[in-house]
């Protein structure tokens, strides 16, 4: 599954910037893939903070070869130790039981996140311990598809951002007046500053303040 847009989105980001739109023009509709399990997602990107993609992927590998499904009743069964000898440190393991046990209980129903707001959630998910803003703002992006989530904590973001303006550096003030112009359909925008800080156009080069 992949990230829905269409011509809407396009054409409106397109009509409110002309860097971004030569960037949309060369590069096409592009797939960015999603994963509408919040619960599995969320325990993945705890486990991805301060290692790399390659490292987390390896340490998920194993916890789904040995549970299956990741839920809060496998995770709870299973334990700290257990969760802990997949290759993450205790911490880790102890903020992913910490969540499951406020999944399971209830204080946090991951079914009602259909009807909030960003705000809501990112306030919500936030507040506990090892999960971040910046975390759940790829949740509310990759797993609800919110449309309008381009994030400053998002280094990768920040680097096709400099990339396609020539920009040195992007301060608060500066990204905030990129992101009120491609809202509502922030979330495009980010797919496109993603690609192209992955070097999808390798003509893009320099920088200037």
């Amino acid at each position: 599954m992949y990230f829905q847009y269409g011509e809407k989105e396009i054409e409106y980001l397109k009509s409110k910037d002309k860097k971004l739109a030569e960037v949309i023009d060369k590069l096409g509709h592009l797939y960015r893939p999603v994963n509408h399990d919040l619960f599995s997602s969320i325990v993945y990107s705890i486990i991805g903070q301060q290692i790399s993609t390659k490292a987390q992927q390896t340490i998920w590998n194993k916890m789904v070869n040995e549970m299956g499904k990741i839920d809060s009743e496998t995770l709870i069964s299973a334990g700290k130790e257990k969760i802990q000898s997949f290759g993450m440190t205790f911490k880790k393991a102890d903020y992913i039981l910490k969540f499951a046990e406020k999944v399971r209980c209830k204080d946090i129903d991951l079914d009602s996140f259909s009807n909030k707001s960003d705000e809501e959630i990112i306030k919500e998910l936030s507040s506990l311990d090892g999960i971040g803003v910046w975390t759940v703002e790829m949740i509310l992006l990759h797993c609800l598809e919110r449309p309008n989530i381009l994030s400053y904590g998002d280094l990768a973001i920040i680097k096709g951002m400099k990339m396609v303006y020539h920009h040195k550096e992007i301060d608060k003030k500066r990204f905030e007046k990129y992101r009120k112009r491609f809202s509502p359909y922030g979330s495009v925008a980010s797919i496109y500053f993603w690609a192209v800080a992955g070097g999808a156009m390798s003509e893009i080069k320099g920088i200037r303040r």
